[in-house]
């Protein structure tokens, strides 16, 4: 199978770049159509930053595991510290958790967290990580600290406005659907994918205007169209608004638009930093099951400034776990396999939504993201406890 798209870049120095790649296809596989050209229209003239992704350790990964970090669905608060001070001397090789953060910020900086709370209460991203990233920013001198993701009616499912610190602001960009106040119109990327009344998909006005560091911090869970939800996902999707318009099941162009969304600047250079939350697991049903029977509790983290590897790592483990639990694999295309339903899906790991795009991934390589071939990827693992 071969998907490819037409990428151009207005104003960011770069035209006509064809991403895509090829893969043999299986017995009972659908061949998909390719996706449409995408128009992608960033700040004229942005000097990338080279803290952006990849940032300063592209092809890295370190993950952090500690048997005692949640224990019957509870994250203990002085675990994820120790952890989370170990994965950054890890990844940075500083010798103190708060020369590691200034290795990414500086007081002069407004960072925002870009958290997952899709999927709350049963799985988003932990307030006990994100206390914690608070406290390293702050260790590094940081004190303008924002929280934000695009859907309001998420963050308060996750209780973020009352678990955090006092003097953090928690964003919403959206209060109610197509609400588009709260982004940039100069910022976009533009496709008609199915049709749409509206085929642009515009960056949030609160990392175009106000931000100027990302520490993102997507969950551990599997995605019923991009085939995982990881840093990728997390960031494009959850800060652009009008990207729901890519599925139309059993289609979906998650590939490439994910990758496209992430490569647009200011977005690209912002994003210094992943933590990725894998306290649960969600193996099925993602983005937002709330049944424990497809939710583990590993109890890791995973650590890169480079989201395409930290992604490739993900889905290695996800598709590792969906193995042990006998469901589809990620890249299955088989139409015997689709659903009738969401709710048949959502109950049995032996059907699909969609035809899934974990090769999302490998195309937010091909657009210099990060590394995707996993055995150019420098995974270290460190037990703890």
């Amino acid at each position: 199978m071969n998907r490819r798209t037409f990428v151009t870049h207005a104003l960011a120095g770069t035209t006509g770049l064809v991403i895509g790649g090829a893969r043999a296809r299986a017995a009972g596989e659908v061949n998909l159509p390719d996706p449409p050209p995408i128009h992608v229209h960033g700040l004229k003239d942005y000097r990338r930053s080279p803290l952006g992704m990849p940032g300063l350790f592209p092809g890295r990964v370190i993950e952090i595991h500690d048997p005692n970090a949640i224990r019957d669905n509870h994250v203990s608060q002085p675990v994820v510290r120790r952890m989370i001070e170990q994965g950054m001397k890890e990844l940075t090789g500083e010798t103190s958790p708060a020369a590691a953060w200034a290795r990414f910020v500086t007081p002069n900086d407004v960072v925002g967290i870009k958290i997952n709370p899709a999927g709350a209460p049963a799985c988003c991203s932990s307030p006990e990580i994100v206390r914690e990233v608070i406290h390293g920013l702050r260790s590094a001198g940081v004190r303008d600290i924002l929280v934000y993701d695009r859907f309001s009616y998420y963050i308060q499912a996750g209780g973020y406005h009352a678990l955090l610190p006092v003097g953090i602001r928690v964003v919403g960009v959206e209060h109610r659907e197509s609400d588009v106040s709260g982004y940039d119109t100069n910022i976009y990327c533009q496709a008609d994918f199915f049709g749409e009344w509206e085929t642009r998909s515009y960056l949030a006005s609160v990392v175009t205007q106000q931000i100027t560091k990302i520490v993102n911090i997507p969950t551990l869970k599997d995605h019923s169209a991009a085939g995982v939800t990881g840093c990728l996902k997390n960031l494009g999707y959850g800060s652009f608004n009008n990207v729901n318009r890519t599925h139309k099941a059993p289609i979906t162009f998650t590939d490439p638009l994910i990758g496209v969304l992430c490569s647009t600047e200011p977005l690209r250079s912002k994003a210094v930093l992943s933590i990725l939350d894998g306290m649960r697991e969600v193996w099925h049903g993602g983005p937002q099951t709330q049944l424990q029977q497809f939710i583990g509790q590993p109890g890791l983290l995973l650590f890169g400034t480079d989201p395409v590897a930290v992604d490739t790592i993900e889905l290695a483990i996800i598709s590792k776990k969906r193995e042990l639990e006998g469901a589809l694999s990620l890249w299955d295309r088989n139409p015997a396999n689709m659903a009738k339903d969401g709710q048949e899906y959502s109950l049995n790991p032996r059907k699909n939504l969609f035809f899934r795009q974990p090769a999302h991934i490998e195309a937010a390589g091909r657009l210099g993201l990060g590394v995707w071939e996993i055995n150019k990827i420098n995974y270290s693992k460190v037990e703890m406890g």
